[in-house]
């Protein structure tokens, strides 16, 4: 059992990681962290039970309990993954099990902008490029390197020019996809806002 979660933080431009692929459209949001697991107080073990349904009909054989994929945290994945619920557990779970990128053919939009808010970028690429990369997945290690201010992936053997929104793009160059330190980092601001506020001054005197 692979458990390894580091938030990220702050402006991200480049990333790095072993490929694991996922084979299968529309591969939903109930699937991916089952509703069961809703009722959690905070995110912190949803990475023990990504997949959970999936891995025990595999018994074992499901690419997230691979032994060759322990290490993974770029997700390979085919057309319109994260339908259904509009659950943020989903990439949460992801996260949490050590996915850090994700790269599909398409995205559920919901899925798509859950993933950015908490740091993970996706990105697509065509069907066949897809086809390439889970194919080399499938019969070897396939190690990335993603270059998000020129939207590139490489390895050893391969190049991709990846797709990304504009709008993300810019968020994760800028840092201003993470709302928690751009808050952080404007402490003065929002207290001299704070202090302007009429309807927050009261008097201590009448307390």
């Amino acid at each position: 059992m692979k458990i390894k979660f580091t938030p990220p933080i702050g402006k991200i431009s480049n990333m790095q990681g072993q490929c694991i692929s996922l084979i299968g459209n529309d591969i939903d949001t109930d699937r991916i962290i089952p509703a069961r697991f809703l009722k959690c107080v905070n995110f912190d073990s949803l990475g023990e039970y990504v997949f959970e349904d999936d891995r025990k009909t595999l018994k074992g054989k499901h690419p997230f309990d691979l032994k060759q994929n322990k290490n993974a945290s770029i997700l390979v994945v085919n057309s319109n993954f994260g339908c259904g619920s509009s659950r943020e557990h989903a990439p949460q779970a992801l996260m949490r099990w050590g996915i850090k990128t994700i790269i599909g053919e398409s995205f559920a939009d919901i899925f798509y902008s859950n993933c950015i808010a908490i740091g993970i970028p996706c990105f697509t690429l065509s069907k066949k490029s897809i086809e390439v990369l889970q194919n080399y997945c499938d019969n070897q290690c396939l190690f990335l390197e993603i270059d998000l201010k020129k939207s590139l992936a490489k390895s050893k053997d391969l190049n991709f020019n990846l797709k990304i929104k504009e709008s993300s793009r810019k968020m994760f160059l800028s840092g201003e996809w993470d709302a928690t330190s751009t808050l952080l980092e404007n402490e003065n601001l929002i207290e001299n806002k704070f202090t302007q506020l009429p309807y927050v001054k009261f008097n201590t005197n009448s307390l």
